[in-house]
C-alpha cells in the first residue's frame, strides 16, 4: 500500500479505465464520473476503499481503489489497484446492446436485397447506436 495522494483523473487513466488522461478528465466535467451519487471532480485526491461508479462508453462500472500506482501500469497489474464491482447483469446488457442483426449462417452468402431491406427495418426499429 502506497497511499499516494494522487488525483482521480490521474488514477483512472493510470489503471486502465480511460486510454488517456485528457479523456479521463473530460469524463469526470462531463459527470460521468461518480462517488455516492455525486459528481467527482478531476482533482479529486483518491483515497483506499472509495467506491467509484465510472461510465467507460456503455458501461456503468462501479470500481473500489485498492491502491494508488506509481505510474500507469500494464493490463495484468491492474487488479492489484482496484475490484471491479460492476453487477454481472451490466455485462450481459452491454452484450445485447452490441448483439448484431446482420448475423447469418456460414456459407449463407450475401444478403439479397429483401434481406438488406428487412436489416435495415430492424436496424430503424430498434436503433441503431
Amino acid at each position: 500500500m502506497q497511499n499516494l495522494d494522487i488525483r482521480i483523473d490521474k488514477w483512472l487513466w493510470m489503471v486502465r479505465l480511460f486510454k488517456t488522461r485528457s479523456m479521463a478528465t473530460d469524463a469526470c466535467n462531463a459527470g460521468k464520473v461518480k462517488m455516492d451519487g455525486t459528481n467527482v471532480k478531476p482533482s479529486k485526491m483518491v483515497k483506499t476503499e472509495e467506491c467509484y461508479h465510472v461510465r467507460v462508453g456503455q458501461l456503468e462500472k462501479v470500481v473500489q481503489v485498492i491502491d494508488t500506482p506509481k505510474s500507469r501500469v500494464g493490463a495484468p497489474l491492474v487488479p492489484q489497484y482496484y475490484t471491479d464491482l460492476t453487477p454481472p447483469e451490466e455485462y450481459d446488457r452491454l452484450k445485447q446492446l452490441y448483439a448484431k442483426f446482420e448475423y447469418r449462417e456460414q456459407g449463407a452468402g450475401r444478403p439479397t436485397k429483401r434481406d438488406r431491406r428487412q436489416i435495415d427495418y430492424l436496424k430503424d426499429y430498434y436503433g441503431e447506436d
